[in-house]
């Protein structure tokens, strides 16, 4: 498309240019060629430098000019000839405001009102000019000095009409634009139509991928609870010491087994979000009361490392919304601001309504976020320190999921870090009414 508007924009120039040209070279030529015979005529008849001719057809006008005018010096007219002679006042009256130099073209438009045909006999021919109320007359005028025995003695004007071809230049630039536009509505048509036709192997092969995360991370729940329930079952029939050699390795199996559990779970819970078979469960519920055992659930994980949770909130907090998936969102927040918080740090859940929005803000002492992560925290998968990830047991998926259930709410989740110093993310949530 930017190719076919460049194409026609260079052929119309081209052609706007070529033809306007040609017609002033022409021009140029024709003055100055009658401008010569008029000079040959003078001194044929030994006017001895005066500018006087026997009669009107000494100097005849050709078919393509619209007006030539013979002026002395004093700017009178000696003798001249035009199609509308209701112009000629306005024409002299702009030739003499026109300081002519060699090499310039005068372009003047002139304005008639007429509500009839006019025809002008003009001895040997006659012009036909057909009237509308409103007549628009575009002309190019030219000069040339006229001299005697090496003395300027007058000039000779002539003008000629290029209304035709401004027409026409003005009926080529809706033609061609028209055919951009139309040309431009079917390459968007059959582009939209390629693309998706290409598509379409694409997005088969992305849902049959979408398909078989969902597929194999529900498939992998059953042999994972089997195996966890194994170990616990052993834990409880075996007589093991917890320095044996044998008990670590169940220990380690287990937990193992936990992470993977939790990471089919995060995948289960992304894939089926790609495909839109979650449930958006609206219900009215007091979130205080969610958030307080989310707090206490985790606390035990926070002293072991020696870390100040802090709680804050109103004391009822009613709101609509999905409140499984809004209480997923604060185990995801309190587990990082804790993993990622170092031994003898502090973290605050603070919770507020700020107009019809739910305010969630998790503080944390932790490690800080790069500025240059600020936005990639919430890919799948990433981390940012993959060693101490990989140490605090993450995979990447939990801001990933942090950040779908809170668009899923038409929220917006952001956050603001400095490496070293500590991690703030700031959340809201509209409060739809019932």
């Amino acid at each position: 498309m930017l190719f076919l508007v460049l194409f026609i924009a260079v052929v119309y120039l081209i052609l706007y240019v070529t033809i306007f040209k040609d017609q002033e070279r022409e021009l140029t030529s024709t003055v100055s060629q009658e401008a010569r015979s008029i000079e040959e005529y003078l001194k044929f008849q030994n006017h001895q430098g005066g500018l006087e001719f026997f009669n009107q057809e000494s100097v005849v006008k050709d078919v393509d000019q619209f007006f030539y005018y013979v002026v002395n010096r004093s700017g009178e007219l000696v003798i001249g000839d035009e199609i509308i002679p209701e112009l000629r006042t306005n024409i002299l009256n702009v030739i003499s405001r026109w300081n002519h130099s060699e090499d310039e073209i005068l372009q003047e438009t002139f304005h008639l009102n007429f509500s009839e045909n006019r025809s002008h006999d003009k001895g040997k021919r006659e012009e036909f000019r057909p009237m509308q109320k409103t007549d628009t007359v575009r002309l190019i005028i030219d000069g040339e000095p006229i001299f005697y025995n090496g003395e300027m003695i007058g000039t000779l004007y002539i003008g000629k009409e290029i209304s035709f071809a401004y027409q026409v230049f003005k009926w080529l630039l809706i033609i061609l634009a028209g055919l951009a536009i139309l040309f431009m509505v079917v390459a968007l048509i059959i582009s939209n139509y390629m693309s998706k036709k290409a598509m379409v192997p694409i997005t088969r092969a992305f849902s049959r991928q979408r398909e078989f995360v969902a597929d194999a991370s529900h498939e992998l729940r059953t042999p994972l609870s089997v195996m966890l329930s194994s170990i616990n079952a052993m834990e409880m029939t075996l007589d093991f010491k917890k320095e044996d050699y044998s008990h670590k390795l169940l220990v380690n199996m287990k937990n193992e087994v936990k992470r993977m559990t939790n990471l089919v779970g995060d995948l289960l819970t992304l894939a089926r979000s790609d495909s839109g078979t979650i449930e958006y469960v609206k219900e009215r519920f007091d979130f205080r009361s969610i958030a307080e055992e989310a707090v206490e659930s985790v606390r035990t994980m926070a002293e072991s490392k020696q870390i100040k949770l802090q709680f804050d909130a109103p004391k009822s907090l009613i709101i609509n919304g999905d409140s499984q998936r809004l209480t997923q969102l604060l185990y995801i927040l309190l587990d990082n601001a804790i993993k990622y918080t170092p031994n003898g740090g502090e973290t605050k859940l603070s919770l507020s309504v700020k107009g019809k929005e739910l305010l969630m803000m998790m503080k944390d002492t932790g490690i800080g976020i790069k500025p240059e992560d600020h936005g990639r925290i919430f890919g799948r998968f990433y981390r940012v320190d993959k060693a101490r990830t990989r140490q605090a047991g993450g995979y990447g998926l939990g801001l990933a999921i942090a950040k779908w259930i809170v668009e899923s709410h038409q929220g917006s989740i952001q956050v603001s870090s400095e490496l070293g110093k500590g991690s703030t993310f700031f959340i809201r949530i509209p409060i739809k009414e019932q």
